[in-house]
């Protein structure tokens, strides 16, 4: 069998699994029974399925343009799915499309409690992972890492963003005087690239970040550290690629999406979709999700609407956090990894998100890391990831990061990972739930660590804990 049918095999056996199976991989909003719990929230998520041949008379634009005029927000937008959240709990879409379940929401305010502080301290003990943290308090944590650990991490200025905030990178390196070649000069070390949320709103994204730069400096002995891949590998962690749009999130609207750049002197909103603003395929016209008008019958064909969540703007790196990091990523040499952290829903995917049609010419090596990385992460806690290319496992969709990393910086190992739930919270992730996704995660990075370096320890570490 060719490597590509063995790849698309595996593909399209996840993408099926991942769109009809009835298991937990594919876990739905819980159903409600009580309507008293609905009459005492102040929001519901509800998921509405899709079908492979629309029904007649509407499709996903038809979705779309019921949830704006709702006022609803989508959430996600999935293979065989849309999630809306909606702030009154008696509102739903009116339209004749099957709702698959639904789960009250607390006040998203109040789901996070957030408590100022939080000490490094140990990886385990440390109290810094069990509450979110805005944006001055992730930047004092990455300032007490360099502070603290002096010879691994430095802290980089990227540039700033489109309000003028700085932009930081962590870089945790070691140099190790066992690491020679033959020659007796320093042998270069793996790059490895750990990004948080691009897009505003994930912020389990952000603090998984910050857990994994953590686990980096740990003690060695410590369940779920990564300070021994510092032999083998320069870390670069980019926690807050979107400054602007995470500090709108704490202050402004919990929801929000996108970078909050000027677009233009005559347009009413603001604010470029990063992920898909990247310099590979990009495009204006695409057949992205979005509130704009059918063109030929197929959704989003026409110029994309800036008002629209996924706006990609007028043209490649017109975002200056994207153009920032893009100029960043060509300082670091030896990149083998790139990690792109989201949420939500638990999958581990591969280029390309461009084309469902276009297979990586490292696919066969990727998917094989791949579905390592997904079974290094049940180990931990149970949780099941589903693997894929991007486009199979979501959409269809121009300019993003992943491609962008592979196809240009020539990055061979690149992955998008869609972080927990499946749909029972969304981006309301409880804080309760940090340290296991971080946990997870870091079992994640250390079999990878371990499948690029081919060093033996790829296997990742079997810890069986609660949560």
């Amino acid at each position: 069998m060719s490597m590509f049918w063995r790849w698309f095999l595996v593909v399209s056996c996840a993408s099926l699994a991942h769109s009809q199976s009835p298991s937990s991989n594919t876990q739905v909003p819980l159903g409600v029974s009580d309507t008293s719990v609905i009459a005492d929230a102040s929001g519901i998520l509800r998921r509405y399925a899709l079908q492979r041949q629309p029904s007649p008379g509407w499709d996903v634009q038809d979705i779309l343009n019921a949830v704006k005029e709702s006022d609803g927000q989508v959430w996600q937008i999935g293979p065989s799915h849309v999630d809306v959240y909606f702030e009154q709990p008696n509102q739903r879409l009116d339209l004749p499309v099957p709702e698959v379940g639904a789960i009250p929401l607390n006040s998203i305010a109040d789901l996070y409690s957030p408590i100022a502080g939080g000490k490094l301290g140990s990886l385990a003990n440390s109290t810094y992972h069990s509450v979110y943290h805005p944006l001055y308090e992730i930047e004092d944590f990455m300032q007490e890492m360099a502070s603290a650990y002096p010879n691994l991490v430095e802290l980089t200025n990227l540039g700033h963003s489109s309000e003028g905030r700085e932009m930081l990178a962590m870089r945790v390196s070691k140099g190790d005087p066992e690491l020679r070649n033959s020659e007796g000069t320093a042998a270069k070390k793996t790059g490895f690239v750990i990004t948080g949320a691009q897009h505003a709103r994930e912020w389990i994204a952000t603090s998984t970040a910050l857990y994994l730069a953590h686990a980096l400096v740990a003690d060695a002995a410590e369940d779920f550290a990564l300070s021994s891949w510092l032999d083998y590998f320069d870390f670069y962690v980019i926690p807050v690629p979107n400054p602007d749009g995470y500090v709108y999130t704490w202050d402004s609207d919990r929801l929000w999406y996108k970078n909050r750049q000027n677009i233009g002197a005559a347009e009413t909103c603001v604010g470029i979709d990063m992920n898909r603003n990247w310099g590979y395929k990009w495009k204006a016209k695409s057949k992205l999700p979005s509130f704009s008008d059918r063109s030929n019958g197929s959704y989003g064909a026409a110029e994309a609407d800036p008002c629209s969540p996924w706006y990609p703007g007028h043209r490649p790196f017109e975002a200056p956090e994207v153009n920032n990091i893009a100029n960043f990523i060509t300082t670091l040499p030896s990149l083998k990894a790139f990690v792109d952290l989201r949420s939500y829903g638990q999958m581990l995917s591969t280029p390309f998100s461009f084309s469902c049609k276009k297979v990586p010419k490292d696919a066969e090596d990727q998917l094989e890391a791949a579905l390592g990385a997904v079974n290094a992460i049940k180990q931990v806690h149970g949780t099941e990831f589903t693997t894929g290319s991007l486009c199979e496992q979501l959409y269809k969709a121009s300019g993003n990061v992943v491609d962008y990393m592979y196809a240009k910086a020539g990055i061979k190992f690149a992955y998008s990972v869609h972080l927990r739930d499946t749909g029972t919270y969304g981006f309301s992730l409880p804080a309760q739930w940090i340290r296991p996704v971080g946990e997870e995660t870091a079992n994640m990075i250390r079999f990878l660590a371990g499948f690029i370096s081919g060093k033996g320890r790829g296997k990742g570490k079997k810890v069986t804990r609660t949560g």
